[in-house]
């Protein structure tokens, strides 16, 4: 147990649809940020028998190379299996409230192929 607690202190992963294309921002000394939102969709029953589909949208940021790879590879609607951590941050709005919020930061992503499409290169 002692080695698997090393690997998943925190891990998140998620497979779903990109809800916007990237938002790609490059700072002072080059270094590149990817921000875009992520739907998950998750389908289950009622006990008496009627689907229900319940959808989840997820903050999700990139860094670096793998920010650079979301602006190479990625636009809305594409589907990616994804990787990385949960970040809790708080932030000041332009009114001066204080807001909270919880983002994946994504440090790997595999393009699925969709009906009539090729898996895009995966980063990893």
């Amino acid at each position: 147990m002692e080695n698997t607690e090393k690997t998943i202190r925190n891990r998140v992963q998620l497979m779903g649809n990109l809800g916007m294309d990237p938002e790609v921002r490059e700072y002072d000394g080059g270094k590149k940020m990817a921000r875009f939102r992520l739907a998950t969709n998750e389908r289950f029953s009622y006990g008496d028998g009627q689907m229900k589909e319940d959808t989840q949208w997820h903050g999700v940021v990139a860094w670096g190379r793998v920010a650079e790879q979301v602006a190479r590879q990625l636009r809305k609607g594409a589907r990616i299996a994804l990787e990385g951590r949960l970040v809790h941050r708080t932030y000041e709005t332009k009114e001066g409230q204080k807001r909270y919020t919880t983002e994946v930061v994504m440090n790997s992503f595999e393009a699925m192929a969709t009906a009539g499409s090729a898996p895009a290169e995966a980063a990893a």
